[in-house]
């Protein structure tokens, strides 16, 4: 059921960014390098933020769990969240050199 969900949700946003990247451009050539870059940025944005999530779900149980056995652990632990964080920030600035480059 999952699987199916994902699917749904990129094709969906393939369409999105194509129907907008042909509305911005003003031309019906499906080729043209506007609509690839459009997408381009959606997909690094997206993947980022969905592997920053994932790391920081199971960074920050991790840490709870540690934390709950040793409270002399939480300045060890939080900096490792932070890191798995910026990794959405890194997939954010590569959209943006995307975009303006």
């Amino acid at each position: 059921m999952k699987r199916r969900v994902l699917i749904v949700a990129a094709m969906l946003l393939i369409l999105g960014a194509v129907a907008f990247a042909q509305e911005l451009s003003g031309e019906e050539s499906p080729g043209s390098s506007g609509m690839w870059k459009y997408f381009a940025a959606a997909l690094a944005v997206g993947l980022s933020c969905v592997g920053g999530g994932i790391a920081v779900g199971r960074i920050g149980a991790a840490a709870m769990g540690a934390m709950s056995e040793n409270p002399e652990l939480s300045g060890k632990a939080l900096p490792y969240v932070g890191l798995a964080e910026g990794i959405c920030l890194w997939g954010f600035l590569v959209a943006l050199l995307i975009l303006f480059v």
